[in-house]
């Protein structure tokens, strides 16, 4: 390893002492100047490679710390596509809410109307304040869920709420309710925790190298350009010229213990490093696992909910028909619509758990991160004749 020192350059005055071993009256001055201009540069053999594996293990640990903001990036994407979305299932749970106290708001005026009749109890009464009570907090419950989450996107985005754009209600995407056919376990391989995890491995390894050269005698040569003139105007010429030349050597002897605990310490750093790189592996694949595992049931889950949806369709406008030809009173078309509305919601909340479940599915994946450094090699070598 080659280290070259700043240039120097310096200037002197200094008064010769009158009983000093040079004494002004033998030397015919007193002041004198001292000019001198140089460079230094020292050399070490790397017959050991502790240099240069030190290097290298710097080297990875930027590149694993490279991947932990590529890692940290795709948290933060797919936290904010969560709670965008979950805004948007919010939304439109508020409409289906809201269309339900509709109904319920006309079931109680004709429950009134019976009441007064002296049809039903006054005991009906009561049921009808309950049901609308209940609708109207699940509306509450509703604004005070997408209100929260405009402040945790806000929150995610760094910016206040006043700079958000404004955020428009949207019907939530079709989920196709099939795994994605990129979804392979090799795909985690190159998650960027992964990736980050296996270049602190190398990292420790290269460390431990390093430790070990530290073992063996290092040699070092050190070299000096210099000028050194008592004139400011001789200083350029070449008899001002000071060179000097040098070698040495340095034995570890008496540094064994600080380089034993200094190897052990390298050692045990593998060791954790290697039992960090496990362990993401598997909660990597434990993570994509359950996420298709959860996809996979929600989808069974859609299934028989859009079949009971259906179902309580046709009981509305089988309840509608009869009120139209006179056998049943607006109520129970009523029941029908919001048992309808119920299912519908229901079948919402299942679309937006398998949208939440198909972004979690995504960062479980990690989203194929590919190092700079392989990215820099493959490159080199497709461009190789």
């Amino acid at each position: 390893m080659i280290r070259l020192d700043n240039p120097f350059a310096s200037a002197d005055r200094q008064r010769l002492s009158d009983n000093g071993l040079f004494p002004p009256q033998l030397l015919g001055f007193t002041w004198y100047n001292q000019f001198d201009l140089g460079l230094q540069a020292t050399y070490t053999f790397d017959w050991w490679g502790k240099q240069r594996n030190a290097v290298e293990a710097a080297m990875d640990q930027a590149h694993a710390a490279q991947a932990d903001r590529s890692a940290a990036a795709l948290m933060l994407a797919s936290s904010i596509a969560d709670t965008y979305f979950g805004w948007q299932s919010d939304q439109s749970r508020l409409s289906l809410a809201r269309e339900k106290e509709i109904a319920v708001e006309s079931q109680a005026r004709v429950t009134v109307a019976r009441v007064r009749a002296e049809l039903d109890s006054a005991d009906e009464l009561n049921s009808s304040d309950l049901a609308l009570g209940a609708a109207r907090e699940q509306i509450a419950a509703l604004e005070g869920s997408a209100r929260l989450r405009v402040v945790a996107l806000a929150a995610l985005v760094g910016r206040p709420l006043s700079e958000l754009p404004p955020l428009v209600a949207k019907p939530l995407p079709s989920f196709p309710g099939v795994l994605p056919d990129n979804v392979r376990i090799d795909l985690i391989a190159r998650r960027a925790d992964i990736t980050a995890s296996r270049w602190r491995v190398q990292a420790a390894e290269k460390s431990l190298a390093s430790a070990r050269a530290e073992f063996f005698p290092d040699v070092t040569v050190n070299a000096l350009l210099g000028l050194s003139s008592l004139d400011v105007g001789k200083l350029l010429e070449y008899g001002s010229r000071v060179p000097q030349a040098g070698a040495a050597i340095h034995l570890p002897i008496f540094d064994a213990g600080r380089l034993k605990a200094r190897y052990g310490g390298a050692q045990a750093a593998i060791d954790s490093a290697v039992s960090s790189y496990q362990d993401t592996v598997i909660n990597a694949a434990r993570d994509v696992a359950l996420q298709a595992t959860t996809l996979v049931q929600i989808d069974a889950q859609r299934l028989q909910r859009a079949q009971q949806t259906a179902a309580a369709l046709r009981m509305k406008n089988t309840a509608a028909a009869r009120v139209r030809q006179g056998i049943i009173d607006s109520r129970g078309e009523l029941m029908a619509t919001e048992s309808w509305i119920e299912q519908r919601d229901a079948l919402l909340q299942l679309d937006a758990a398998a949208l939440s479940a198909d972004v979690a599915l995504q960062r479980a994946l990690g989203g194929g991160y590919e190092s700079p450094q392989k990215l820099a090699n493959s490159s080199s070598t497709t461009a190789a004749p």
